[in-house]
């Protein structure tokens, strides 16, 4: 705000006699006819004849009075005004802080969203890389030349790695460790964050790549005929009885459960974060 009666050069108790008299004398001495039109004299006068109306008018200059008293005391805000100006400039500020308040709640929201279904991508796959390998038990290996064997084992590297890094997080962002039964006696009993356990989120992995494993190898046991034509399509039939002859079921089985999953979970975590970013 604009010190008026700094303007005037009086004090903030002038009478309007008071007033009046140091208008007049400021006037003629900053009228734009004596100072041969200049624009700095305009300007001064405009605001000088602004001061007068304001505080010549008692009603205008009540109102002034508030709102100087106010700046004072608490410092110059638009939203400590009463005018209707500075309401609307309130409502403005009020409606732009619930903005963002919403729009960083949607934000949360979508963030949790897509960790909740990158964690649900990435166990499913597992489980499902599992079930399959377990049942069709592709024998892949021993097609492979030296140069195929060299990017599964990379791509096993990596989906390891990937596999490893990803549980860690979802361990750390889900669960969480049960404090000790007496420290949970003697302090206050605070409800996680975490919906669940350390133990409860291993045993469901555990349980959940067992249950995968048993039903793959019971489907599979139950349709060998329909998949060894399958498998007789992708291997020669030399490799095959040479296969046959030299190892188990079982012993090829435990090799392909430990490489292929890793890498399963690698792809289908690779194509869902391209998805994700496409949306």
């Amino acid at each position: 705000m604009i010190d008026y009666y700094k303007i005037l050069g009086v004090k903030q108790t002038a009478s309007g006699a008071e007033i009046k008299s140091a208008y007049r004398k400021l006037a003629r001495q900053r009228h734009p006819d004596v100072n041969h039109d200049s624009e700095g004299a305009t300007r001064d006068f405009t605001v000088l004849s602004k001061a007068y109306q304001i505080l010549s008018d008692p009603q205008e200059r009540a109102y002034y009075d508030e709102q100087l008293t106010a700046q004072r005391i608490r410092g110059y805000s638009i939203l400590a005004s009463d005018n209707p100006h500075a309401r609307r400039a309130r409502n403005l500020a009020v409606q732009a802080k619930w903005d963002r308040v919403v729009d960083q709640v949607l934000e949360r929201d979508r963030v949790d969203n897509r960790e909740r279904q990158r964690a649900v991508f990435t166990t499913v796959s597992l489980f499902l890389s599992t079930f399959f390998v377990a049942m069709i038990r592709p024998q892949l290996w021993q097609v492979f030349n030296q140069l195929g064997r060299a990017i599964v084992l990379t791509l096993f590297v990596i989906g390891v790695w990937h596999l490893g890094t990803r549980l860690r997080e979802y361990f750390a962002h889900y669960t969480y460790i049960p404090k000790p039964i007496q420290d949970s006696i003697i302090r206050e009993h605070k409800i996680p964050e975490q919906p669940f356990t350390r133990f409860s989120a291993s045993t469901f992995l555990l349980v959940g790549w067992a249950l995968s494993v048993g039903i793959g190898l019971y489907i599979g046991w139950h349709t060998q005929d329909f998949f060894n034509d399958l498998t007789g399509l992708f291997h020669p039939r030399g490799v095959v009885q040479s296969n046959v002859l030299g190892y188990t079921s079982t012993a090829l089985l435990v090799p392909d459960l430990v490489v292929y999953p890793p890498i399963a979970v690698l792809i289908v975590d690779g194509l869902h974060a391209l998805t994700s970013r496409i949306d």
